[in-house]
């Protein structure tokens, strides 16, 4: 009787985790919106500062060939880069966890690239590229590449000791340990550093859109003057974009590593 009651209950678990998932941020979502809606009634905000929900609705809805036709180019760009960067940043990571010399070698240049804002790379890019769909893919890759690499090596050289021990104990080469012992344990770590990279790729690629484009997201908002509401509305494809971009990461994360949550607290 006991086990048939377990049985049934996870089942019933797993829809309400399922129906939290869901339901909690769409509930986060529509009180997001009503605090806006709410802002500008009782502030009486102009439209041209701050539109209303409905007026970005109604943009969204004025425009939707425009709007998902530069959406479509800020995606592309968005995905070139982060996979131009995700088997840099592997390889790159993978050098640096593999060799302390390396690592004592290139990670202060890598700390230092990351220091400078990549906003004073524009202009160079421009110089060096043109208009084109690569100095925005390069922009997201500066964006990206250390929030990559760091959390790969930090995994690689974390891996717990009696692991490694064990992998000797059973004459495991290098190679082997890596692969079998350094490179699983580190994937939750590499996970992590996707996920906080794929926001930057987002905004990689709308910086570089914002002053080096004639098409994209970016764009939209530069040359929206004095329609906010369209600006809005280009606002709002980034964001749900990029929310979308993220929970793909996290998808298949779960797919790849379903032992992480079953080993956690």
């Amino acid at each position: 009787m006991t086990g048939t009651g377990t049985a049934e209950a996870r089942p019933r678990g797993r829809r309400g985790a399922v129906a939290a998932a869901v339901g909690l941020p769409v509930i986060g979502g529509i009180a997001f919106v009503g605090v806006w809606w709410l802002v500008i009634v009782a502030f009486d905000v102009e439209s041209f500062l701050l539109p209303t929900p409905g007026a970005v609705a109604d943009a969204l809805g004025r425009e939707p060939g425009y709007l998902f036709e530069n959406a479509w180019v800020t995606l592309t760009e968005v995905l070139l880069g982060f996979g131009i960067t995700v088997a840099i940043g592997v390889v790159v990571g993978a050098i640096l966890g593999s060799s302390r010399v390396v690592e004592q070698a290139v990670y202060p240049t890598l700390v230092g690239l990351n220091a400078v804002p990549k906003l004073a790379f524009v202009p160079l890019l421009t110089v060096w590229m043109g208009f084109g769909r690569s100095p925005k893919v390069t922009l997201v890759v500066l964006m990206c590449l250390f929030p990559i690499v760091l959390p790969i090596v930090t995994g690689l050289t974390t891996t717990a000791a009696d692991l490694v021990e064990l992998s000797r104990s059973l004459s495991a080469n290098r190679w082997q340990t890596f692969v079998k012992v350094r490179l699983p344990a580190a994937l939750p770590q590499i996970f992590i550093g996707f996920k906080t990279a794929m926001p930057l790729a987002v905004i990689g690629a709308l910086v570089g859109e914002l002053f080096n484009s004639d098409a994209g997201l970016g764009f939209v908002i530069q040359n929206a003057t004095s329609d906010t509401a369209l600006a809005f509305a280009a606002i709002a494809l980034l964001a749900v974009m990029s929310i979308a971009l993220f929970y793909v990461v996290v998808a298949v994360e779960r797919l790849l590593l379903p032992w992480v949550r079953d080993t956690t607290a």
